[in-house]
């Protein structure tokens, strides 16, 4: 068996010799499946980008008398009174709902509640238009897109073993949740600052991490059909989740806010 043959045996986890045919399909199922990921992520950061714009839009408007930005009615409902609550934790509950849900979930109504949460998103990430400057927003958006691009290139072509790294990057994921949660109530700006430099440093871990293990899941996972489709969405998901927070966490360190 040649050298070409026993690598792609290992890569694809198979006990025995693998022909160049098949070695072929896999490699082109795995493009299809990946490349679908992507794409489900991006049109739900689009989404997310579009409803977050519409809800600046419909909340903030300009004060005649002032010539300034205001609040308009439906924004002071979304950002002062205790619907804002509900925009705050409603991304939250939908995304575990839809965690725990989806392998009774038929693939149309997987698809249906990520478009809804990634809207949910938006929604509550239009705030951040009235913290900061578009200009800044901007940058650190093409900064994230540049970062998390090399990154999930980097987990899906790299012949390193990121499993091992796996649980200390939830504990840390899940330690950033919890402590962002208490900040809500505590708006202390020293704990943003850590919360925001570890959140990237395990947000970029995640984006490499992730990347591999849907890669893995593809080849020994042997799915098809609507387990193959759920998959996907839940890999977009994952992968979606990272982009968002690492987009977060490099805006508040590096995002110019509004005079």
């Amino acid at each position: 068996m040649s050298d070409y043959d026993r690598n792609t045996a290992a890569q694809y986890g198979l006990g025995r010799p693998i022909t160049r045919a098949e070695a072929a399909v896999m490699d082109e199922g795995l493009r299809a499946y990946m490349l679908r990921i992507y794409n489900y992520m991006t049109l739900g950061l689009a989404i997310t980008g579009f409803a977050a714009l519409g809800t600046f839009m419909l909340a903030v408007g300009v004060d005649p008398a002032t010539g300034k930005r205001a609040l308009t009615g439906f924004g002071q409902l979304l950002y002062q009174s205790p619907i804002k609550w509900v925009v705050v934790f409603a991304p939250l509950a939908l995304v575990f709902f839809l965690s725990f849900r989806i392998e009774k979930m038929s693939p149309t109504a997987a698809h249906a509640t990520f478009w809804i949460y990634a809207a949910l998103v938006g929604v509550s990430l239009s705030v951040i238009f009235l913290v900061f400057t578009a200009t800044s927003i901007t940058r650190v958006f093409f900064i994230t897109a540049a970062s998390f691009g090399a990154l999930s290139l980097w987990g899906y072509t790299t012949q390193r073993d990121l499993s091992g790294f796996g649980s200390f990057l939830i504990m840390g994921l899940i330690g950033i949740i919890i402590a962002s949660i208490v900040n809500i109530f505590l708006a202390s700006s020293a704990m943003q600052f850590v919360i925001s430099v570890i959140g990237v440093l395990v947000f970029a871990g995640l984006t490499a991490y992730d990347t591999q293990r849907l890669k893995s899941e593809y080849v020994y996972g042997a799915m098809e059909g609507h387990t193959q489709e759920r998959a996907a969405i839940m890999g977009a998901l994952s992968l979606y989740l990272n982009f968002i927070n690492l987009f977060t966490m490099l805006l508040q360190l590096f995002g110019q806010r509004e005079e």
